[in-house]
């Protein structure tokens, strides 16, 4: 397996700031596309005033709303964070206190945070043998202490069969290693998640408010695990890491089920237009999630830059060469985003431009 540098601190989409400040558009001008959030967001209603003048209530009844919200069972432990950003910054020190230092497997290409917080605390961080994903070979497991899977990838859209990562689960944690599960964008793929087995001993499944309900600005996530993972989890947090009008409004937008169903609809419909909209303008095929879809082009950098002249901000990515295209909000974006893609055949034709 092979090891990496992540000596740098990784880049993420939503840098519209840095984009207006290259470009020199106007904020207002921008169609930002370049985040995997659903761009019509839950609703959020007015919050109490008391909530605001009240410490945050451990005992509110959140924990067993997100279990309840995520199908997983009452032995299952939940720890509400905030964001799973929280989460995976933490965990390896609670690794590295109960276990000491070890090998920490991570998907390539994939959230770059996750090998970011296991190398920064003193592991070994590897790239999962790309070849683990379809072969039933688990022997490679034998070498790591902890893997950290992304179900589905960010950006690549991948997804791991339920019963393979069981296996995986079991294999490491016959010798106390663990299993990191990253869910940030499993709402559309049913059938994929673990939540069912949550609570077993060596298993970490990481939710996320941020995406599908479109409030990454709240900063609310869950973890799910074993009632002494929480407990450890929860001490290296410290107290009050969910403000109260996040808990507030994190257990009425999971308790929201009519809205989930039609932005889940919604959002659906949108993934199949966009991806009819890129194989229109020429790009090769797409994968990714329900809240975005990712291209693999040799221009990459040049279409994204003149995207970018157009003040239409998408994600882009170095090593493969692609683009994340996120969704666009009202009709009125997705008019831009094929009229801005229109303009650019001559990149997204000719790979090698002359």
């Amino acid at each position: 397996m092979t090891a990496f540098d992540l000596s740098e601190s990784p880049e993420h989409g939503g840098r519209l700031q840095a984009a207006i400040q290259r470009w020199g558009i106007p904020r207002e001008q921008w169609l930002d596309l370049s985040t995997g959030i659903n761009p019509v967001p839950w609703p959020v209603p007015a919050i109490p005033p008391e909530v605001w003048q009240r410490l945050p209530e451990p005992d509110d009844g959140l924990e067993k709303i997100i279990r309840s919200w995520a199908g997983a069972p009452e032995r299952a432990s939940c720890l509400p964070v905030a964001g799973s950003q929280a989460a995976i910054m933490a965990l390896p020190a609670v690794r590295a206190r109960v276990h000491g230092l070890g090998r920490v497997a991570v998907p390539v290409p994939g959230y770059r945070e996750h090998g970011h917080a296991w190398r920064r605390a003193g592991f070994e961080v590897v790239a999962i043998p790309e070849q683990a994903i379809e072969q039933d070979d688990l022997t490679w497991l034998d070498s790591v202490d902890v893997v950290v899977w992304i179900q589905p990838n960010n950006p690549t859209g991948q997804l791991v069969d339920p019963a393979r990562l069981l296996l995986w689960h079991q294999r490491l944690q016959a010798r106390g290693g663990w299993l990191v599960l990253d869910q940030a964008f499993v709402e559309g793929e049913p059938g994929h998640g673990l939540e069912p087995w949550a609570g077993a001993p060596g298993l970490i499944l990481l939710r996320s408010l941020g995406k599908f309900f479109g409030l990454a600005g709240m900063r609310a996530g869950a973890v799910l695990a074993e009632p002494e993972l929480t407990r450890a989890l929860a001490f290296e947090l410290g107290p009050w890491t969910v403000s109260g009008p996040a808990r507030y409004l994190m257990a009425r937008a999971l308790a929201d089920r009519a809205w989930q169903i039609e932005a889940l609809g919604r959002l659906q419909t949108s993934r199949l237009r966009m991806d009819g909209l890129l194989r229109k303008s020429g790009m090769p095929a797409t994968n990714g999630t329900l809240l975005f879809r990712t291209v693999h082009h040799e221009n990459a950098a040049p279409i994204a830059d003149e995207l970018a002249r157009r003040a239409i901000l998408v994600r882009r990515f170095d090593e493969p060469p692609a683009l994340r295209f996120g969704l666009p909000p009202d009709e009125s974006g997705w008019q831009r985003l094929g009229s801005a893609l229109s303009e650019l055949t001559y990149l997204i034709d000719h790979p090698h431009p002359g």
